[in-house]
């Protein structure tokens, strides 16, 4: 296991008080207080607050954009896709609870790479998009709007980091078929 970097650290501290404050309410006199140094300290490792946010809200939107390149890639139907990409879901706001926060709070407060996220953003969207089109083309999905079945189904994914952290025996794999259960069943035109 590889031992976190006094920066990784900076990062998830300031994860976590992005969610609880808000990125605006944010100081790095406050980050530096609940690490426990000096502010002067925290710019050994880290330029600025802006470089914190994009670090964390970068690094999440490009691990969504990759893990449905390679769902959509995958022999699957449409369904088993839509399944995996709930569990990609599921996963990664597990492992990044105070991050995906960031990512769905505060996006719109990146400088320079706003553009960037953007895009990463709408070619994710494209992709599921795609998905649920095929499912319906292969009349696996029933007729609905494409963009309606979307946006129910991030509606739910993207708020999993407010209800995951208030379960504390939660087990990832059953959530994940819990909800393709809920999400999914609906869709599927073969039930």
């Amino acid at each position: 296991m590889i031992q976190p970097t006094r920066k990784d650290e900076i990062i998830k501290t300031a994860a976590r008080l992005f969610k609880e404050k808000g990125y605006s309410a944010v100081t790095m006199r406050d980050l530096a207080t609940a690490m426990g140094i000096k502010a002067a300290s925290l710019y050994n490792h880290i330029n600025s607050k802006q470089e914190i946010l994009k670090i964390i809200i970068i690094s999440i939107a490009e691990e969504f954009t990759k893990g449905i390149e390679v769902i959509y890639n995958s022999d699957n139907n449409s369904i088993d896709k839509l399944s995996q990409v709930i569990a990609l879901h599921v996963k990664t706001t597990t492992n990044s609870t105070n991050e995906m926060a960031s990512l769905n709070n505060d996006w719109m407060h990146l400088e320079g790479q706003l553009d960037h996220y953007l895009t990463l953003r709408n070619n994710y969207e494209a992709t599921f998009l795609k998905i649920i089109n095929e499912g319906i083309s292969s009349s696996e999905i029933k007729p609905v709007n494409p963009e309606i079945i979307m946006f129910t189904m991030l509606s739910t994914l993207r708020s999993l980091f407010l209800w995951i952290p208030k379960k504390e025996e939660l087990n990832p794999n059953d959530l994940a078929n819990s909800l393709s259960e809920v999400l999914v069943k609906g869709i599927n035109k073969k039930l």
